[in-house]
């Protein structure tokens, strides 16, 4: 499945050989509100990549291990970009930003910020987002900020394989035993009400969207649910019911989880600031 048109597979050509590196050392600057709009982006593949890393030597099969690890990196690899665009509106390095931050400074979404739980729970989670993340860079492909747009290039091919093994997992554990079935459907029970928070619009959104360089994430959800809804009923599970969990609007009031996840990531960072390696 694909949300890219032709227009937008065009354009993910853009994407090839763009490199953090390559983003501090062009001329391209952002301005403070992209910059801000870019830090979003890249706050939630860094927060979701640390929480899959912590499945390398835990996953159920080698080969699972070996999948969770290869997305892992692909979102570090998003974040690095977003993270080093976001840094040149401030003279900031990518790391500046990833581990000199402070809890209320990030602005990842509750959703991928939930405990991973069982196996279960963490495809739930990496099923709701991965459609969301695709969604998303297929439209920013044709973002009015080109660097933004190059990025999202080339993150979309690997928010298609994302969403590729999210499908297949959630397939596999809704139509295989009582047990699988019984985990997964609890993992999208739990998962469900961060949903929301995904789609809502934020003054950031309605000031970058006329222009074009960002997208109004309540223009995804329609086609999110309709590719959502079908996955979960060629599995033979519900459409979960739950309440919306109470929005933070990405401000972290009501994160519960990202001052430990930060904890663990930032910890070494901290202690040896501006250690090589």
């Amino acid at each position: 499945m694909s949300f890219a048109n032709t227009e937008s597979a065009t354009k993910q050509n853009q994407g090839e050989g763009i490199t953090a590196e390559f983003i501090q050392q062009s001329d391209a600057r952002a301005d403070e509100t992209t910059a801000r709009y870019a830090l979003m982006l890249g706050d939630d593949a860094l927060m979701l990549g640390q929480r899959l890393g912590w499945w390398i030597s835990r996953a159920p099969e080698m080969e699972e291990d070996v999948a969770l690890a290869n997305i892992a990196l692909d979102l570090i690899g998003h974040a690095r970009f977003f993270l080093s665009y976001a840094g040149t509106a401030w003279d900031k390095t990518e790391d500046d930003l990833a581990y000199f931050r402070n809890e209320e400074q990030f602005r990842s979404a509750r959703l991928i910020e939930q405990e991973n739980g069982d196996f279960g729970q963490t495809i739930a989670r990496q099923f709701l987002f991965s459609y969301y993340q695709l969604g998303l860079y297929a439209r920013l492909v044709n973002s009015s900020d080109t660097t933004i747009a190059a990025i999202a290039a080339k993150a979309l091919k690997e928010a298609q394989y994302h969403v590729d093994h999210a499908n297949q997992w959630v397939l596999r554990l809704g139509l295989g035993t009582e047990e699988s079935k019984q985990r997964i459907e609890d993992g999208l029970y739990y998962m469900w009400p961060y949903v929301d928070e995904l789609f809502e619009n934020l003054p950031i959104h309605e000031e970058l969207s006329p222009s074009g360089v960002a997208v109004l994430p309540s223009s995804l959800r329609e086609e999110w649910d309709e590719r959502v809804q079908y996955v979960l009923r060629e599995a033979g599970l519900e459409v979960p019911t739950s309440k919306p969990a109470m929005s933070g609007q990405r401000t972290g009031r009501f994160s519960e989880q990202r001052g430990y996840i930060l904890a663990e990531m930032q910890s070494l960072a901290r202690q040896h600031p501006g250690a090589t390696w």
